[in-house]
């Protein structure tokens, strides 16, 4: 595909965090999947004697496929992503370059034009400005996924299962240990 990555977009991915966000839309699949791994789950710890801790790693398992599934596919941009941000750092840094070299001279090492200010002039705040659009660069990633677009997905995931712990704790011990905690 011919995308116009650029890499100083403030979603950090280039133009593509818009990608992640949209995965939540499945969340109402993964809860209605969730929801029938709970209900195995509880039948076996009602009717077959099993505890929920000998399911924590299938737990984990669910979760885990859950995020590979539907995040997985958005690997595919990551080398795209990868090329883009080592060019991004190489414009940027000898853009960056090139401009400090021009302030120092000007402002540290005296060549400023007679009679110019440093107070008014444009050069600190275009330098500042350079310095984020670099930071932009720097910390773009990888995958056009931030923790935003995966909290949605784990907690589809999980939200079934939190009944199962009242099948370890009874309510009334769980909310007292809870409020010990919080008070």
């Amino acid at each position: 595909m011919n995308l116009q990555l650029t890499p100083t977009h403030p979603d950090l991915a280039a133009g593509l965090g818009f990608l992640g966000p949209a995965q939540a839309k499945y969340g109402m699949v993964i809860l209605a999947v969730s929801s029938v791994i709970a209900s195995a789950i509880a039948e076996e710890i009602l009717f077959g004697g099993r505890s929920l801790l000998e399911y924590k790693f299938l737990i984990a398992a669910h979760v885990a496929l859950v995020l590979l599934l539907f995040l997985g596919p958005l690997l595919v941009f990551s080398p795209r992503l990868l090329e883009v941000k080592r060019r991004g750092l190489l414009e940027y840094g000898a853009l960056a370059n090139k401009y400090t070299l021009a302030f120092d001279r000007k402002w540290i090492k005296g060549e400023a034009p007679e009679g110019e200010m440093l107070i008014g002039s444009a050069d600190i705040q275009s330098l500042a400005d350079l310095g984020n659009s670099f930071e932009y660069v720097r910390g773009m990633r990888l995958i056009p996924v931030d923790r935003n677009s995966i909290i949605p997905l784990i907690a589809s995931a999980i939200l079934p299962m939190a009944p199962l712990v009242l099948t370890m704790f009874p309510l009334d011990e769980l909310l007292l240990k809870i409020l010990g905690i919080l008070f």
